[in-house]
């Protein structure tokens, strides 16, 4: 699961490297920015799929017990 993230999170690292550098903005600026989307997206992923997995797993627990 942690490869999934990391690679959705570099896809959006280098996806907004092009969307950034196409408007004009400088070196810095544009790895900056992209740097930014990959922590947000790899973070949001990462508690995203936590709670996931914790619904899941309280899904089966509940599915056993009975």
């Amino acid at each position: 699961m942690n490869k999934i993230i990391l690679n959705i999170g570099l896809l959006v690292f280098f996806i907004g490297i092009i969307f950034f550098a196409y408007r004009g903005l400088p070196l810095e600026a544009v790895i900056f920015r992209s740097f930014l989307l990959f922590l947000f997206t790899t973070f949001v992923a990462s508690i995203f799929s936590i709670l996931l997995i914790k619904s899941f797993s309280k899904i089966f627990y509940k599915k056993d017990g009975n």
